[in-house]
């Protein structure tokens, strides 16, 4: 899981650099609006679009913006009708990348993402030709402040967590699906200051890359997150 964690943190490093807000935005707002549609437009019993929410609000967007998806996603509003799909695909030097994409024109997505990834020497494969390499499972990122690791594991032990990862400023915690929510509410409850919660692919193992192929593959993936409607990128690569 180090892989893991450490692209985590390449990504996370690049997103507080972002000067492109706009892009961001629109991310979340799609985010909001289809977790509304699935799930209703009340947070409490919608976990989804509650999380959404509140990575929105980290992410400093106005209340408005919020309200808006929200009800685009209700039907309140008219708006674009999307579509979630995952694409999976091999990136240079054999890494398997799944690559989540919401759209209003399937045709459209798949055939500009094979153009991309094919220009930039990787492979858009068939559905199922990466997919098992990975495990999909709850990741719930928080701050460290003055919390030690034995204290975090104490409250997610209980609540059903699977792992727990240390990075530079933040303990990310893995879970399963079934035990996301639980897990979130728990350190909520107990004051923690969460960053994100959300379902991701995890590797089930990886492979490691030195760093002139790391950073070739860094420049794949810059390439095809970049792509509006490319909402998140997971891999099995080892940084």
């Amino acid at each position: 899981m180090s892989g893991h964690s450490k692209w985590a943190t390449i990504k996370r490093k690049k997103a507080s650099t972002d000067a492109a807000r706009g892009k961001v935005f629109t991310k979340l707002i799609k985010e909001i609006t289809i977790s509304a549609r699935d799930g209703g437009g009340d947070p409490v019993g919608n976990p989804r679009l509650r999380l959404a929410i509140q990575s929105a609000k980290s992410s400093n967007m106005p209340q408005d913006n919020i309200t808006r998806a929200i009800k685009k996603g209700t039907g309140e509003l008219e708006g674009v009708k999307y579509e979630e799909i995952t694409y999976e695909a091999y990136a240079p030097h054999g890494i398997a990348v799944m690559i989540q994409c919401v759209t209003d024109n399937r045709n459209r997505t798949v055939a500009e993402l094979r153009h991309m990834i094919s220009k930039h020497n990787g492979n858009l494969g068939d559905s199922g030709s990466v997919a098992w390499m990975f495990e999909r499972k709850g990741v719930v990122t928080i701050e460290k402040g003055n919390h030690t690791e034995d204290d975090v594991m104490e409250i997610i032990l209980d609540a059903g967590a699977d792992d727990l990862k240390t990075e530079e400023e933040f303990f990310e915690v893995i879970t399963s699906m079934e035990n996301l929510e639980k897990v979130r509410k728990a350190l909520d409850e107990k004051k923690y200051k969460i960053e994100s919660a959300s379902l991701q692919y995890i590797a089930k193992d990886l492979v490691a890359l030195d760093e002139a192929k790391g950073a070739d593959l860094m420049k794949f993936l810059d390439i095809i997150e970049e792509y509006d409607d490319v909402q998140n990128l997971f891999t099995n690569a080892d940084f």
